[in-house]
């Protein structure tokens, strides 16, 4: 029996800063590079999972993560199956502004299926996981932690992210 083939676009959304570029380098090149690039508009990536009877593409959104862009933002989220938001657990007040994205993708997209990702979690934390998995409570999501620079959570929040865009 030929394997079912489902195309989904997730956006990864969040502060300047917060490591959604080195997230998305990490997941589908295996790299990690500490340089910081910024992102202009939005960059999209491909990456192909095997899963059980499914292929499954994703078509990753890196977001830029200027608030300002509001207007800009809301075409970018059109059509999303679900959305990685990206904080800096070293700067909490970025992951506190996930409240903000969840709020402005949800008026465009709907209720999609979103993770919270901690990122940085290699790093000195400023803020602990509680402080994560209570918005993501208040948010009716699911939260983890990773870290581009090692690689720990990143291919774990892309295939659950990517397994939850199918249940819909």
């Amino acid at each position: 029996m030929a394997k079912r083939r489902f195309v989904k676009k997730v956006c990864l959304l969040g502060d300047g800063e917060v490591g959604k570029t080195s997230l998305i380098r990490r997941y589908v090149l295996d790299q990690f590079d500490d340089q910081y690039l910024q992102t202009f508009g939005a960059k999209v990536s491909k990456k192909v999972l095997e899963l059980q009877d499914v292929t499954l593409t994703l078509m990753i959104w890196d977001v830029l993560g200027q608030k300002t862009q509001k207007a800009l933002h809301s075409t970018y989220y059109a059509g999303a199956n679900g959305a990685l938001l990206v904080g800096d657990m070293t700067r909490p007040e970025t992951v506190e502004r996930l409240e903000h994205w969840a709020r402005d993708l949800r008026e465009v997209a709907g209720d999609i299926p979103i993770i919270l990702l901690g990122n940085k979690c290699d790093l000195d934390m400023r803020l602990d996981l509680m402080g994560l998995e209570r918005l993501a409570s208040a948010l009716g999501c699911r939260s983890m932690l990773t870290s581009a620079k090692t690689g720990q959570g990143v291919q774990e929040a892309f295939r659950a992210l990517g397994e939850m865009t199918m249940e819909g």
